[in-house]
């Protein structure tokens, strides 16, 4: 069987990618001003189904970019995530991501508690003093704990990226995330992530840096 390649320069892989992405959305209708998020997600998964499960609260795109030009840090559930960050572009506007889940505290906190070290994580996230974005793409418990603070009154977060995968209350921590009244994106069911967390975040760093060019 002959096999005939795309004949596409090195540097034009991404472009390409995106315009095969476009012609087979075809007309599906995406929400305005997420189109590169959700092509984003596509293209780092290869799974259209981003195109139709992906939620967003109102206006949730120019809340992110502002709170971020606003200095905003980014906590994420796992290193991989963190090391998908575009940290430069973040730091630009005077933002870190971190990840706490190998501290040391952490794990103490957590065995003490006979909770998740995710849940410990966003105890410990919740004492920064700091505009704060999640990017959860591992563990619900982080979701779940993050609702809870939220309903407490200890946590008001600029935005929440909820798109952990698998199936042990991964579809149910979604939904609380959707129903906390914090801004949100959010990857309905169970699909998901630390990648697809940490281009989501990178989408919104990528659409601030379109706007300045």
């Amino acid at each position: 069987m002959k096999v005939e390649l795309e004949n596409v320069k090195p540097m034009d892989i991404e472009k390409r990618s995106f315009e095969i992405i476009t012609e087979e959305l075809g007309d599906t209708p995406l929400l305005p001003g997420t189109e590169l998020v959700v092509k984003r997600c596509i293209h780092t998964s290869a799974d259209f189904d981003y195109a139709r499960n992906l939620c967003f609260s109102p206006d949730v795109i120019e809340k992110a970019m502002d709170a971020i030009k606003n200095g905003a840090c980014i906590v994420t559930d796992t290193q991989m995530a963190k090391s998908g960050i575009n940290k430069r572009a973040l730091a630009r506007y005077g933002g870190e991501v971190y990840c706490f889940m190998s501290d040391e505290d952490v794990a103490k906190t957590a065995k003490e508690n006979g909770t998740t070290r995710a849940t410990a994580s966003m105890d410990k996230a919740a004492t920064l003093d700091k505009k704060l974005i999640f990017a959860i793409g591992n563990a619900p418990t982080a979701l779940v704990r993050l609702y809870e603070l939220i309903e407490d009154g200890k946590l008001d977060p600029e935005l929440i990226i909820g798109v952990p995968v698998g199936f042990v209350n991964v579809v149910q921590s979604k939904e609380l995330i959707m129903q906390s009244g914090a801004p949100y994106i959010v990857a309905r069911g169970r699909k998901g992530g630390s990648n697809i967390a940490a281009c989501i975040c990178n989408a919104l760093l990528y659409m601030i840096d379109n706007r300045r060019d």
